[in-house]
Order: structure tokens, then C-alpha cells, then sequence
């Protein structure tokens, strides 16, 4: 290791993979890895914000039992019957936002930015102009559901005038804001994707898939090949053998639990060799 710098957690998207993340955070916690700045996109916006405001072992515990209520409570699960409501009227998403900012507002142990222990930056694609908007102040619910609106499932969060949408579209792991806001060392948590080389399609329903993956990884593929030499990097491992795109309803609290148990394995490994703190 070398000297501490300035030290970032990078959180990536991914969906209830987000879980992942969980366990990696636990390992950073248990190692004595504390940041001095948190960027995060989609998901990532979402943990991001917890260790954020509480980067202690406690705190890393508080986002664990959030995870557990999402799954508990099927906050992310709509009685079909409104959900084909919902499509019939708005034609745009599935879900509405509410379960979600209720997360938030329910758990999350402040309300702004600048109430949190360490500052925090998360990430939107702006609609109206095609750009990513990063926000470090005023209300946090606002931003952390509009990097977390997956377009088609959530609706866009209106913001100042203008409409935003999930902020993988722009940043899928955004090491580069980090790198941008002075960060020396960066710890980057992502879901297991990043892990696993593509393939190409072999049946119709993969072309898709296939396609927004490349989209989505490209930036961070070429922000990590742009690194300079100076900045010490620690992609965290996920310790899962495969990474599927799963809708949260399709997907077990003991399942989400594993993943966890998973990445704190392989990270806290990763880090004792590191001999990191």
C-alpha cells in the first residue's frame, strides 16, 4: 500500500445486485477503510448515500437491514392489477417511485447533503439535454430516486424543471468523478458484471441485453485504462460466480444475503493481503 491520499468508495449500478456492495462495504468497515468521499450511481446512489452518512461498522449494519426490509416488505412489488393500471395510463413505467423513497426518507438518518459525515456525490442523465447531472446538495431523496429511476420501471424524477433518469445511463461506476474531485485511492464496489467477459449474442433475446452491457461498461472500461499511475485502485471482487439481471420479485432475501456474504469473503481477503487501513 502505498501512502494515504485521499481515499473514494466508487459504487457502480446494478440493480438488487446492490447487495454485493453490502458485503464489500462490511470488509472496507472491518479493515479500518474509511473514505473521505462517496460517489455513487443507480444503486450505488442508494448505498452510497448510507455509508455516507454513517461510514462506521454501525452504519454498514443500518444499510444491511435495509436490504433485508426491500426484500421482506416487497417494497419494489406492485399487485399486478395496479401495475397494468399504472402501464395503461402512463404507458412509461411499471412502478411508481413511492416504495422507494420511502427507503430513503424511512432509513437514511439525514435528509440532505450537507448533513452527511463525508461528502457524497450521485449521479442522473438529465433528460431534457442527454447529460449527466451530479448532485452534492439540498435534499438527498430527490437525487438518490432519480439515479436509482431505471427507465421503464420508474418514472422520470423531476428536479429544478428538468427530468432525470437512472444515472448508469451516463456512469455506470464513475471512478472518473472521483478522480475529478481530488481522490487518490479509490476503492471501487461493483456488482460482479465488470468481472465477467461478453459473449456474443446467440439468441434474439440476447442481442439487447448484449448491447446496453457494452453501453453501459464502456465509459468505465476507458476511464480505468486512463488512470494515472499515481492513483492506487482497488477494484473490490465480488466473490460470485455469475452476476444475472434479476428483477427484485424474482429474487430471495436469502439469495441477496449469500451475494453479500460473498463479496465480504472475497473483499476482506483481498484487503488482508493488502494489509489495507
Amino acid at each position: 500500500m502505498t501512502e494515504r491520499g485521499t481515499t473514494a468508495f466508487v459504487l457502480g449500478g446494478g440493480g438488487v445486485l446492490g447487495t454485493t456492495q453490502v458485503g464489500m462495504l462490511r470488509a472496507l468497515a472491518k479493515a479500518g477503510v474509511r473514505p473521505d468521499l462517496v460517489v455513487g450511481t443507480s444503486i450505488g446512489a442508494l448505498n452510497g448515500a448510507f455509508v455516507a452518512a454513517d461510514p462506521s461498522p454501525a452504519g454498514v449494519e443500518r444499510l444491511a437491514g435495509v436490504w433485508d426490509a426491500v426484500v421482506r416488505d416487497r417494497v419494489f412489488v406492485e399487485n399486478p392489477l395496479r401495475q397494468a393500471g399504472r402501464v395503461a395510463r402512463f404507458r412509461t413505467h411499471l412502478l411508481s417511485d413511492a416504495p422507494l423513497r420511502h427507503v430513503v426518507d424511512a432509513h437514511l438518518p439525514v435528509d440532505r447533503f450537507d448533513e452527511l459525515a463525508v461528502p457524497f456525490q450521485c449521479v442522473a442523465a438529465c433528460v431534457e439535454d442527454a447529460s449527466g447531472t451530479w448532485f452534492d446538495e439540498g435534499a438527498l431523496v430527490d437525487a438518490v430516486v432519480a439515479s436509482c429511476s431505471v427507465p421503464g420501471l420508474f418514472p422520470p424524477v423531476e428536479i429544478g424543471g428538468r427530468h432525470y433518469l437512472d444515472g448508469g445511463l451516463v456512469h455506470s461506476i464513475p471512478v472518473g468523478r472521483a478522480l475529478t474531485l481530488g481522490a487518490t485511492r479509490l476503492f471501487v464496489l461493483q456488482v460482479g458484471r465488470v468481472e465477467q467477459p461478453l459473449a456474443p449474442p446467440r439468441r434474439p433475446w440476447e442481442v439487447g441485453t448484449v448491447a446496453f452491457e457494452i453501453a453501459r461498461r464502456h465509459r468505465f472500461v476507458h476511464e480505468m485504462a486512463s488512470l494515472p499511475s499515481d492513483v492506487e485502485t482497488h477494484v473490490l471482487p465480488s466473490g460470485a460466480a455469475s452476476s444475472p439481471n434479476l428483477p427484485v420479485r424474482q429474487v430471495r432475501r436469502a439469495r441477496m444475503r449469500e451475494r453479500a456474504d460473498q463479496a465480504y469473503a472475497a473483499s476482506a481477503a483481498y484487503l488482508a493481503a493488502l494489509g489495507a487501513g
